[in-house]
């Protein structure tokens, strides 16, 4: 029998490509003699592996290869930087053009001998579970937000939509759905309430299209080959903290498999707790700053440090940036702060108040596992805040869009940080940074029970990962059970 063969296909997002890649390591690590394939766009390709011969080489990595698909903009697409129609034409040219040369990635794999026997397909990669119905390939979604957040669209898309739609004006209104606890509309994606930019609309498209797929496995009984089970879901958490959510869509048969960091699951193995610059460094698609930042953390006392990030995506605004510059200079505190060489064209200056360093781009899980980092200020993108929950770093939220109001408000259930108060326009002033920095680093006692909270759930998940874990044991379930379906 030819050995298993799957191929993991991502959206060319540096917040999608990360847990796609800590997947693929661990499927090749659980499954001895199996083969992986990563398979992200041709942008994102060309930017992990800036030094290929070829630009759209196959590259093998250890036990993991990567094969780029086409999305027609093979030099990249940013949704924050143009306006909602030339993000309605990138959503079009991704379907058409991504499901066309999916399928001769299917057709290059199996002619060279490695046929694919599962597609698992992220978040917004429809297309690629649309063509793997059409094949008769076994598939698999891999969620790489929270189970809340699954859970939340299921119920969207299955009878909640017109409520929430009706109230998507009163952010204080109540919804409540199986399993969950009573959310406000302030809660739920923006997706839900921001029914005017044609960005969002473009990118919720692609959500709603996956639920569609989705769908289509749950009514026909399953996605193995026999179709003799439910739908199957991985999902990027972990079981112990988010149990309600899980048990909320029984119609799905969903694996907590998290957290998806690589370096966390390759302590021991010529790592180190804080993880390996290497490990990070492949898949990333942001050159990291050469500035010693982690030799600059070494210099600073225990948790004195302020670590500042708003992710990949976000485009920060000049205004932010210079209330961020006030309240961390307000605070007293040294910080850490990563300003994206693509978001300094505002005339921002990194230099300034000495306490600080300013960075383009850092291994994040290394700086959020350093004794030094005392606080976490964060969009709160999910891979930001379950990277935080496993290295221990209270956070104060700061979101901005899609999925990070739930997660923030996660953040406040678990304990582990505090959501600033932020204006109409989603601004953080420099007077509420430096109060939730207060709050959280100094001497008072929201402060120490916060940090009580992040040390206990760093504990929980780092037993998750364990290989006794739940984690662990989870994964082998869906292997097993793929196994029996195939």
């Amino acid at each position: 029998m030819a050995p298993q063969h799957f191929l993991v296909v991502a959206f060319p997002g540096q917040g999608h490509i990360n847990p796609a890649r800590a997947l693929a390591e661990r499927l090749a690590r659980a499954t001895p003699g199996a083969r992986v394939t990563l398979s992200a766009a041709v942008s994102a390709h060309r930017r992990m592996f800036p030094s290929l011969a070829s630009p759209d080489d196959e590259v093998h990595d250890g036990a993991i290869s990567y094969v780029p698909y086409s999305d027609g903009y093979d030099h990249g697409f940013s949704l924050f930087a143009g306006d909602g129609d030339e993000a309605e034409r990138y959503a079009e040219a991704f379907g058409r053009v991504g499901r066309e040369t999916f399928s001769a990635v299917l057709d290059r794999l199996a002619a060279r001998g490695r046929p694919v026997t599962c597609v698992v397909y992220a978040m917004l990669m429809w297309w690629a579970a649309e063509v793997a119905r059409e094949r008769g390939l076994p598939r698999a979604l891999y969620w790489i937000q929270p189970a809340t957040m699954l859970a939340v669209y299921y119920h969207y898309f299955h009878g909640y939509e017109r409520t929430v739609t009706e109230h998507a004006a009163e952010p204080g209104f109540t919804v409540s759905m199986p399993f969950l606890p009573p959310m406000e509309i302030r809660d739920l994606p923006s997706f839900f309430t921001n029914l005017t930019d044609g960005r969002l609309a473009a990118a919720f498209g692609g959500i709603r299209r996956t639920f569609q797929q989705l769908d289509l496995d749950v009514g026909s009984g399953g996605s193995g080959a026999g179709g003799s089970r439910r739908a199957m879901v991985l999902v990027n958490t972990v079981e112990e903290l988010e149990s309600g959510a899980l048990a909320s869509v029984p119609e799905l048969d969903v694996f907590p498999v998290g957290p998806a960091v690589v370096s966390l699951f390759t302590e021991g193995e010529g790592g180190t707790s804080s993880g390996t610059a290497a490990a990070a460094a492949v898949g990333d698609l942001f050159e990291h700053d050469e500035q010693g930042y982690m030799e600059w953390l070494d210099t600073k006392p225990a948790r004195s440090v302020a670590y500042v990030s708003f992710g990949s995506m976000s485009a920060v605004s000049k205004r932010q940036k210079d209330e961020l510059r006030r309240g961390l200079a307000a605070s007293g505190q040294p910080y850490l702060w990563v300003v994206r060489n693509n978001n300094r064209d505002d005339g921002f200056d990194a230099a300034g108040d000495v306490r600080g360093m300013v960075v383009g781009w850092c291994d994040q899980v290394r700086v959020l596992s350093h004794p030094a980092v005392g606080c976490f200020v964060t969009h709160c993108g999910w891979n930001s805040t379950l990277e935080a929950v496993a290295c221990g770093a209270p956070v104060v939220a700061v979101p901005q869009w899609s999925d990070q109001d739930t997660n923030a408000r996660l953040v406040v259930q678990w304990g582990v940080g505090v959501r600033a108060a932020t204006d109409v326009d989603r601004l953080l002033v420099a007077e509420e940074l430096a109060r939730c920095l207060e709050m959280i680093m100094g001497d008072t006692e929201e402060g120490a029970a916060i940090r009580a909270s992040s040390a206990a759930w760093k504990a929980k998940l780092r037993q998750a990962i364990a290989d006794s874990g739940s984690s662990g044991r989870n994964l082998r379930i869906f292997l097993n059970q793929f196994a029996n379906d195939a």
